[in-house]
């Protein structure tokens, strides 16, 4: 086996024993030793890979949100209308929910650990940014293109965060209850008949 294939599959093993020790146990109380056994290695493998317990979690986070993008790309690229690719996010969202879900989920990690860490809140909240600046960019075009109504971009991106938000910490709260994937696709229904322009709405 090459060197590289070796490393590579050294560090997905490291995030996948962080991530499983993570949620059962929590950041603070999960030590890189633990960490180290979880994943059959030694303390210089995974400081090799990871300068420290703060980064690798800061690479977990980075792995869910790549797998985030690539999911809301996709659907971008297939939607041919701005309401179409806003439809289609609740499928991306819906992945994200069945990934989440555990006994302690990741996510719930992550926003734990930002208000007590201003490098790892740092990381956590770019990507709300970044995800309101692209709700506010496509909105913008679905207003350009007629298919959505006239209204302040900022306001509706802001809407659509948090709604992805709330939908992502209700459904790991209690994944069990309610199902979660239709309330997700009926309430943004909603949300775009208010969007849409009057004559369509």
């Amino acid at each position: 086996m090459a060197t590289q294939q070796r490393s590579e599959e050294t560090c997905i093993r490291i995030l996948d024993a962080a991530a499983a020790s993570f949620s059962r146990n929590g950041y603070d109380a999960t030590g890189v030793a633990e960490i180290c056994s979880v994943a059959g290695i030694s303390k210089g493998a995974f400081y090799y890979h990871f300068p420290s317990k703060q980064a690798l979690f800061i690479a977990l986070l980075q792995r869910w949100l790549d797998e985030l993008d690539s999911s809301i790309a996709t659907l971008q690229a297939e939607a041919s209308t701005v309401p179409e690719a806003l439809t289609r996010m609740a499928e991306a969202f819906q992945a994200v929910l069945h990934t989440a879900d555990g006994n302690l989920p990741m996510f719930m990690e992550f926003m734990s650990a930002a208000q007590r860490d201003p490098i790892i809140w740092e990381a956590t909240v770019q990507p709300y940014r970044r995800y309101q600046l692209w709700f506010a960019m496509l909105i913008e075009k679905g207003v350009a293109e007629g298919s959505l109504r006239q209204m302040d971009p900022q306001i509706a991106s802001q809407m659509l965060v948090s709604w992805a938000v709330g939908m992502l910490l209700q459904g790991t709260l209690d994944p069990q209850v309610t199902d979660w994937p239709t309330v997700m696709r009926e309430s943004l229904r909603l949300m775009l008949t208010g969007l849409l322009p009057e004559s369509v709405a």
